[in-house]
């Protein structure tokens, strides 16, 4: 395999990648939910693996995390992660107007298919803004929610990915609830041959 390193250009390239596709994430939501929703300005960063957890509570810490698989022109993985403590005080900002929720306790089945309607809304956004940048086809699974220690979920990618990849863009969007600030982060994480293709395309 040819070594291929991420320059400042590259990661330049990837930041804003992120932030236009946090804007269309942010639209589609607002857009599904009928209403105002409010987000930060992301935090995008290129991280090795193993930073990964340490950026959400440590590798011991209790999370959610919905895994869309990227196939076509671009393959990988995308997935959105948040606390445990966090799911349903996002999903009850998002959909507790809906009526969603009536008789929902705790993180229960309606909360974590909610949680995971968020999730693949939110990584369809981004990887259609990706898509688009590009003029490549990405196709998207359908998604999968798991609710563990941030190291075992995190575990499966790093394995299959480290090979090709040591490095992922992790970006980090923070949901105002009326609670609290709720931090919802993402990880992209294209093979080494999809790496060369989007930056090709984009004349980097």
């Amino acid at each position: 395999m040819d070594e291929f390193k991420l320059s400042q250009i590259h990661f330049d390239v990837l930041r804003e990648v992120g932030n236009i596709g946090a804007g269309n994430a942010l639209t589609s939501l607002s857009k599904m939910l009928e209403r105002k929703v409010d987000m930060s300005v992301p935090v995008v960063s290129m991280v090795s693996f193993d930073e990964v957890s340490n950026f959400i509570g440590g590798p011991e810490n209790i999370v959610a995390g919905i895994l869309v698989n990227l196939s076509a022109d671009v393959n990988g993985i995308m997935m959105f992660l948040t606390e445990q403590k966090y799911c349903r005080p996002l999903v009850e900002e998002l959909f507790g107007s809906t009526g969603l929720l009536a008789g929902s306790v705790g993180l229960d089945e309606v909360v974590l298919s909610a949680l995971q309607e968020v999730g693949n809304i939110l990584a369809g956004a981004y990887l259609t803004s990706l898509a688009e940048l590009i003029n490549k086809k990405i196709l998207l699974s359908a998604p999968s929610i798991c609710i563990d220690m941030a190291g075992a979920i995190l575990s499966v990618p790093a394995i299959e990915f480290s090979k090709v990849a040591d490095q992922v863009l992790f970006i980090e969007s923070v949901f105002a609830t009326d609670e609290m600030d709720v931090s919802g982060y993402f990880i992209l994480v294209p093979d080494f041959e999809s790496f060369k293709t989007i930056f090709t395309s984009l004349g980097v």
